[in-house]
This record gives structure tokens, sequence and C-alpha cells, in this order.
């Protein structure tokens, strides 16, 4: 595909939507935030008391998103402008919603989600379809605004998706255990693409109909589905990136293969992890993908670059930081976002945000990359081969070796034997770090190879390889496989410890 058949925008999705053409896409996947009422953080998939897990944030420090939802002064002022610029059925059920149920924090999630449905609407081909993901939390509320806008001669299907198996924390819970999400299936007309041939569940192989007369297609699905499990539950899942909300890629797959054919046009208004646009991708679909973190720019750089082989070239992103200024400004303002846009220069997998030891210094985030990566000027890796995994899990315990790559605002030299620490905790192989500020020596030792076309290592016996964002922005590079020796990793070997249950030495993984 060309790289016009292929973008990511990261900015205020109602904007970005209000811009876009009428009927321009045939597939609106969005999974929007569910009013949990809950901070979401990352989870860097093993063992690291450093990170909350994947279900609610500890502070700023690592997070994902906000679900939490407030009816404020803000919202109040703005909910009679909203009104006005909303078609009739919307504007009086969501009038009619204030006056049943006063003016709290669903109604304000309510007035989030209204006006951006009703851009999807309008952007959805005649024949296209919409699959609103959501939960039990609010997906009445959200259904009857879809009949409003849509028609409810427009709704195909409401489909239950049982996201795994009952075990653990999930089973204590003094109430029926929920285990499924929903997703709202509309299309735009009476017509409309889904092709049947794919919604089938093959038999099991050397299957026999007792009788004869099996369907050789295979048994058609309905809509329960119970064969798809969320990387979540699955410790040994592959797929599983940390994103808190990350949804499996036979889920999304389903959904464009039925409800697309190759070629069409794909949209995902809340990218998120990028699991709608990887399976666009896969399928030779052309898609666009927005999203208001740079968090998500990074988790999408990552899977696009070593899945596909598609650098920074190859699809645009448009709303991120494209000079030092720019840079430095995002640094100052939201310094969170400033580390997960880095991470995003070099395509790095985020693992998380932690505080550094220097009070008022701002958090250190820190992303994964393979050992065998460097940053070099004009080679872009291989896409991974068919049937091999769908993610590599660097950075996951149990992984091939990789790079722990760490961004602050600004490195002092203080930091260095901290940094190598801190890979040894994570069973990291190396450090990349990248500042906007870089001690002086070390800059000056990493600079003195940078027109080769490749950084040194400022520190080879502490295994630091260090890099300005100001070089990264200037050259504008991409990590490759590199197919020649690299310079060894000297980390001081850990203490022998006692050995802990099963063989296994104690202390970090």
């Amino acid at each position: 595909m060309r790289s016009s058949d292929r973008a990511f925008v990261r900015a205020d999705n109602l904007d970005v939507l209000r811009e876009l053409p009428d009927g321009a896409f045939d597939l609106v996947y969005l999974d929007p935030p569910f009013n949990s009422n809950r901070r979401y953080g990352l989870d860097r998939g093993q063992p690291d008391r450093a990170f909350r897990r994947g279900r609610r944030a500890d502070g700023p420090w690592g997070l994902a998103f906000d679900d939490a939802w407030r009816w404020d002064e803000e919202t109040a002022a703005g909910f009679h402008g909203l009104l006005q610029r909303l078609p009739p059925g919307p504007r009086e059920l969501l009038a009619t919603l204030r006056q049943a149920l006063g003016a709290g924090d669903l109604l304000a999630y309510l007035a989030m989600m209204v006006p951006r449905l009703v851009e999807l609407h309008r952007v959805l081909a005649p024949t296209g379809s919409l699959y609103l993901h959501c939960d039990p939390q609010a997906s009445h509320y959200l259904k009857l605004f879809l009949d409003s806008i849509f028609g409810a001669d427009r709704f195909r299907r409401e489909i239950v998706w049982r996201s795994g198996w009952v075990s653990g924390f999930k089973s204590r819970v003094p109430n029926w255990v929920r285990n499924h999400d929903t997703l709202l299936y509309y299309t735009r007309g009476p017509r409309f693409v889904f092709n049947k041939e794919a919604a089938y569940q093959p038999h099991p192989e050397g299957y026999q109909r007792r009788g004869g007369g099996a369907n050789p297609r295979g048994v058609a699905l309905d809509d329960v589905w119970t064969d798809i499990y969320s990387p979540w539950i699955m410790s040994f899942s592959k797929e599983k990136l940390g994103y808190p909300t990350q949804k499996p890629m036979a889920l999304m797959e389903r959904i464009v293969r039925v409800s697309t054919r190759p070629g069409m046009r794909v949209l995902d208004p809340f990218a998120g992890g990028g699991a709608a646009l990887v399976a666009a991708e896969a399928m030779g679909r052309r898609w666009l993908g927005i999203d208001s973190t740079h968090l998500a720019t990074a988790m999408i750089r990552y899977r696009m670059l070593w899945r596909f082989g598609l650098d920074r070239s190859r699809f645009p992103v448009h709303g991120e930081p494209h000079d030092l200024s720019a840079a430095r400004a995002l640094a100052r303002n939201d310094p969170l976002q400033f580390g997960w846009w880095t991470l995003s220069l070099v395509h790095a997998r985020p693992l998380g945000a932690g505080r550094t030891q220097e009070p008022g210094a701002g958090p250190r985030i820190e992303g994964a990359l393979p050992a065998s990566a460097g940053v070099l000027d004009d080679e872009t890796p291989p896409a991974l081969a068919p049937g091999s995994a769908a993610e590599i899990p660097w950075g996951m315990e149990g992984g091939p070796p990789w790079t722990l790559v760490i961004v602050q605002a600004v490195l002092r030299p203080a930091d260095l034997p901290d940094l190598v620490q801190r890979a040894r905790e994570l069973g990291a192989q190396r450090v990349l770090a990248t500042a906007l500020e870089l001690p002086a020596g070390a800059t000056a030792a990493a600079g003195a190879v940078a027109g080769q076309g490749r950084f040194g290592w400022a520190a080879p016996e502490d295994g630091v390889q260090l890099v300005t964002l100001e070089d990264l922005l200037r050259r504008d590079l991409t990590p490759a496989l590199i197919q020649r020796p690299l310079p060894q990793l000297h980390l001081t070997p850990q203490p022998q410890g006692p050995r802990g249950r099963k063989g296994r030495r104690a202390g970090p993984t």
C-alpha cells in the first residue's frame, strides 16, 4: 500500500472527525472509554514493583489514560452549546437524560461520546459498518443514542464477547462475575458489506458429522463469541504489550475480515494500543487511527515497524513535535507525554514510567528494543516472516535479549550507575538513554562517531549508549536490525543470593 493509505493523528478525535469528508470509511471500530471511573496504567508484563498492574494507575506516573468523567463548571458551561450543535434526535435525548438522571458524571461521559457518534455516522460510507465496543456500564445509554443517530432499523446485532475464563481475583467478587464486553453493530444503510463466507468457525481437523451432511464451511458464527480470549488473562500470550485495554488480534481480524474487503478504509478514532490498525494493515485495508496521547503513537509505531517493517517514512503521524523547540515545550508542559513521544522516535515498546532519584526532575520513561537494534540512518528492519509470532515481547519475562530505553528530560552523570542497575533489575542486556540534555563528557563521546551513522558507547564498561533528542530529530533515525557484531555489554555480575523455590535464585527478575 502507499503511505497515503495509512495515517495516524495525535489529537482530539472530535476535531479530526469534523475535518473528514462524508462517507470516507467503510468500517468504523471504536473502543472508547467505558465510563469505568478508573485511571489506567501500563503493565510491564513481568514482575516489577516499580509499576502498578494495568487496572489502576498509581498517580500520574505510568498513566495510560483517565476514564473518570466529572460534571464540573466547565462541562456545565459548555452543555447548552453542545446541545445546539447536535441533530434533533440526539439533542432531545441528551436533554431528556439530563432531566431524568441529573447533571452528574454519567451525563459528562455521554456529552463526550454523543458528538463523536454523530460525526462517525457522517464519515461512514453508505454500505459501511460501525462496531462500538463497550460494556454494561453504559451500553444501554449508548445504544439509545446510536438508535437516534443511525435509526433503530440500522441496528444489526448486539455481540457479546466472553473475554476469558473466571479465576483468581475475578471469582472473589460478591456478585455475579462480570466476564463479557458488548459490541453494538450498526450499518449506515440497508445494504452493507458482510462477507458471510468469513463468518464461519472451521470444523476441527478430522471432524465428521454422524450421518454425514456437515457444512464444509464449518459452524456459522453467532452473536456470542466465546472462542477468543483477552491477552490480559493469558500470562503466556505473546500479544500482550502492557496497554491496559489491549484487544486480541483475533477479535479485530474477525471484524475487519467480515465487514470489509481488501482496499477498503478502516477508521479507529480511539486507537489506543492499535490492534484494529494492525489487523487492517495485515489484511490489506487502508486505515486511519486517531488518539490523543503520545503513548498510543509509541505503541502503534512499535507495532507497525516490528511486524510490517513500516518506519516513520511509511506512514505519517500528525500532531507531534517536529523540531527541538516544540519538543522542549512538550517536555515543560507534559513530561510524561514527552517521554512517550521520544520512545516513539526509536520505535520502542513503552514499558512504564517512574520518578527519578532527583527531586523535581520529572518522570523517567522506560521502553524496550531488541538487543540487536541500533540507531542507524538508512536501514529499515525486515518485517517478521509469515507465520511467526504476531508480536515479539521484548522486555517481558522469558522474552529474547533486549535493550532498556530510558528517556529523561535531563540526564546527569550521577544517573548512569542507576540506569545500569535498573537494566540489571529488569533483565535487560543494554541501556539506550536519550535526553534533552546530556552530561558534557557523554555528549562528546557520543558525538564523536555520530557522523558515521551510529552513536558510540559513551561508557562501554557500563553498557550505556547515549543519544540526544536533537540528534534523533536532526537525523530522522530509525532503529534497524544490525547484522554485524556489536560492543559487548559489561554489567557487574549479580551477587550470588540464596536459592528460592525450585532452584531459582532469589532476587530481581
